[in-house]
């Protein structure tokens, strides 16, 4: 079951980094949130995933950085950046949920 997720996630990312960076957001704050900040700390999470559990501190981070897109995506009104972040947002909640199935 994680490795069909796995391979999921995998596959998210790739079309995820296919897309080019939203124009205009680069040293951009939304709510408080560097966006070129929040999009690098997408990645990092994910790849990290990918390559095996994170440690207790790391998974913390994840969901905090779950958070982060809950708050920032209602704030975002250009429409390709917002495809964006929410692309970038489902990633980072499937990491997530494959993270809790490591608990299991």
């Amino acid at each position: 079951m994680i490795r069909k997720r796995l391979d999921a996630l995998a596959q998210m990312m790739d079309e995820y980094l296919a897309m080019p960076f939203p124009n205009g957001f680069r040293g951009l704050d939304v709510e408080g949130q560097d966006m070129v900040m929040l999009d690098a700390d997408t990645a990092g999470y994910i790849y990290r995933v990918l390559d095996g559990p994170l440690p207790e501190p790391s998974r913390g981070g994840l969901i905090r950085l779950v958070g982060v897109f809950e708050k920032v995506l209602p704030a975002i009104s250009d429409e390709y950046a917002s495809k964006y972040y929410t692309r970038a947002r489902d990633v980072a909640v499937l990491a997530a949920e494959i993270e809790a199935m490591r608990d299991k």
